[in-house]
């Protein structure tokens, strides 16, 4: 697989996008979350925004809705970035929503480009 090598906006080039680090929350939370995330243009290239759902401590199911299904709505944002920005990145999110019910992963990324 040929990785792309053009640039994104700023400062990133594709093949130094190493990671993808995924970041789990209530719909509540998306706006403020989506607003910070924007403002991150030294650390984020970009990111995309999932609907979900899920399981466990980290997502109390609030409505009667989700009560019965077992399982809580929760926001899901993917961002490809460089591995070294990711430290950097949560201490922000941190300082900005320091909230339990947030909870992210990061993993290596062996590609990342375009098709075209």
């Amino acid at each position: 697989m040929n990785p792309d090598t053009s640039v994104t906006p700023g400062r990133f080039a594709a093949t130094d996008l190493d990671c993808l680090l995924t970041l789990a929350m209530p719909n509540a939370l998306q706006d403020e979350v989506l607003d910070l995330l924007l403002q991150q243009t030294d650390l984020v290239p970009g990111c995309s925004v999932l609907q979900g759902h899920g399981m466990g401590p980290q997502a109390p199911l609030n409505t009667a809705m989700e009560r019965v299904q077992g399982r809580a709505q929760r926001v899901f944002v993917q961002i490809v970035l460089r591995s070294p920005d990711v430290a950097p990145l949560l201490t922000r999110l941190r300082e900005a929503v320091p909230s339990p019910l947030v909870v992210y992963w990061a993993v290596p990324l062996q590609a990342f480009g375009s098709l075209a």
